[in-house]
């Protein structure tokens, strides 16, 4: 188990050196994603690979492998996706260079596979029930993401920027896996099944929040609602974190 936790630090660390390439740009990351793209939306991949690091560098930290379910059902369904639509990109679109993609999501349907029904054995070391105000969070945040996952699939504007058609159906697609990962913890409402979700979404909030207050100077009219509904949930999913995290005596990390 020692061996296991250094290498999902080891991964955490890795994906967090991604995300910081997509924060900033470095081609040596941007060339990984499918299609040229613009500032903020290499900023969003660089938030939600943020998001990974942290749950990952939290579990291997702790050993905590019984709370690896929730993040391996969320990589899965993007991963189900995801390969669905590269495929689709592939074959019906002649888009023959999108089956490297395709392929490696493939790949990511299997592995995260098999990390979901592993993991499912293994009993969370922390039984804490999940707090009340942390589960009727979540329940808005399911359904949130999959509204706002399904409109990016189809295509509607969701994002306080014009998106790349392509890349709406990606983000779509995380979404929708995103409201998966915090639906598992809600089915099985332990506190070890939500402090990992906390931590992922407070990574993913300091990475845009302030680009996205810094927005406010330049967003175009169409999108200033979105921005603001954003930024809201940004600040109360930020706040919701802090709070649980490092301020309720009963939740804290280290207790």
């Amino acid at each position: 188990m020692k061996t296991l936790r250094t290498l999902t630090i080891l991964g955490g660390l890795g994906i967090l050196a991604f995300a910081f390439g997509f924060i900033f740009q470095l081609p040596l990351a941007t060339r990984l994603w499918p299609w040229p793209d613009g500032r903020l939306s290499y900023l969003f991949v660089g938030s939600i690979l943020a998001a990974v690091s942290a749950a990952a560098l939290w579990i291997g930290w702790t050993g905590e492998f019984g709370a690896l379910p929730a993040g391996s059902l969320n990589v899965l369904v993007i991963a189900i996706t995801t390969a669905i639509y590269f495929f689709q990109l592939a074959f019906q679109k002649d888009r023959p260079d999108m089956i490297p993609f395709g392929v490696v999501a493939l790949v990511s349907v299997v592995a995260s596979g098999v990390a979901f029904l592993w993991s499912r054995r293994i009993p969370l070391k922390d039984s804490r029930p999940m707090p009340g105000l942390v589960r009727v969070s979540f329940g808005v945040f399911i359904a949130s993401l999959i509204l706002a996952g399904g409109a990016l699939v189809l295509g509607i504007p969701v994002f306080p920027w014009a998106l790349n058609p392509d890349s709406s159906v990606i983000f779509g697609c995380i979404f929708i896996g995103d409201a998966f990962y915090f639906l598992y913890s809600l089915l099985y409402s332990r506190w070890h099944n939500a402090a990992g979700q906390l931590l992922s979404f407070l990574a993913y909030d300091l990475v845009l929040i302030v680009p996205f207050l810094l927005l406010f100077e330049t967003v175009k009219p169409e999108f200033m609602f979105s921005l603001i509904v954003y930024v809201a949930v940004l600040v109360y999913s930020g706040g919701l974190a802090v709070y649980f995290l490092f301020v309720n005596s009963q939740t804290r990390l280290g207790t």
